[in-house]
């Protein structure tokens, strides 16, 4: 819990952010722990579930590699648990575009981050959908 955590915390969850963008699958898959909890329930309509985060990667890639996308992150807070685990609280804006069309969320995520071998990683995920705006036909993660 020293101020180097809190940095690298904070940098773990920018290039969250930016490998979608970026559409850096790779370097999307080394943020994540290697068993991962997601909930994307407001988003997607689906279950809560416990993903292999190579799945995760997969998944995100079939859904956004057509799309334009921009990820904003704000308002970061962190909670340290104990000296190996933090929960974080992060403000999301996601602009995505294909072609003239648009869909847009602007949601609070909720990281559950845990210190593996030095570096932390993203065990956990859930996503609370603030509103949605836009066509979400453009985008097969959503319902």
């Amino acid at each position: 819990m020293s101020v180097e955590d809190t940095f690298d915390i904070q940098a773990l969850l920018a290039r969250f952010a930016n490998s979608f963008d970026l559409k850096d699958w790779d370097g999307l898959q080394a943020c994540l722990a290697e068993q991962l909890y997601t909930d994307y329930s407001d988003l997607r309509g689906t279950p809560p579930e416990t993903v292999r985060a190579a799945d995760y990667v997969q998944a995100r890639r079939e859904s956004l590699d057509n799309l334009k996308t921009h990820h904003l992150n704000g308002n970061v807070e962190i909670k340290y648990d104990d000296l190996l685990n933090a929960t974080c609280r992060v403000s999301t804006v996601i602009w995505r575009r294909e072609n003239d069309s648009d869909f847009n969320t602007h949601c609070v995520y909720t990281f559950k981050v845990t210190k593996l071998k030095y570096a932390w990683k993203i065990s956990a995920i859930t996503q609370k959908v603030l509103w949605n705006e836009g066509q979400a036909s453009i985008h097969s993660g959503a319902k």
